[in-house]
């Protein structure tokens, strides 16, 4: 993808913003994040490329349980990328 077209598909992205306000995190991650990490050329379709509620491994347990981000973006199966969503309103 060249650089006019990215910039062109983040401005897009960007453009929703004051759509998703007030919406919450789950629709700040599906009109926001996500398409910007489609742009940047990851298959979001793909869990192993783009994995939702990665166990973080690296992170303090809650009782028994691991805790978990967000996503996890995996380059060659490994994890390289973690994302914490939250709402766009949190500052």
């Amino acid at each position: 993808m060249s650089l006019d077209r990215l910039k062109e598909r983040l401005d897009q992205i960007a453009s929703r913003v004051p759509v998703v306000r007030g919406r919450g995190e789950e629709a700040t991650k599906q009109a926001l994040v996500l398409p910007m990490l489609d742009a940047l050329g990851y298959d979001i379709w793909n869990p192993v490329e783009v994995c939702p509620e990665y166990d973080a491994d690296f992170a303090t347990r809650k009782g028994s349980q691991k805790e978990r981000v967000d996503l996890a973006v995996l380059v060659d199966g490994a994890p390289r990328i973690f994302l914490e969503v939250k709402s766009i309103d949190t500052a």
